[in-house]
């Protein structure tokens, strides 16, 4: 398992923890978003799911991947 933390901008209720979380868990990835830093720690695995996966299912919500 690959865990990366990725810096998220846009991120400021309990709607876009719900959104972004939902949206990892859809393509097998498992995050957990942090409001105060603006940061997304994911897991996932290498091999079946590629971090620009990762990042389009993020961006794909409305939030910026920086």
């Amino acid at each position: 398992m690959k865990k990366v933390t990725l810096q998220v901008e846009g991120m400021s209720c309990q709607h876009c923890v719900i959104s972004i979380e939902g949206a990892l868990t859809e393509i097998g990835a498992a995050g957990k978003v942090d409001l105060q830093s603006n940061t997304v720690d994911v897991t996932y695995e290498e091999g079946k799911i590629t971090i620009n996966a990762v990042k389009e299912a993020i961006e794909e919500q409305g939030y910026e991947v920086v």
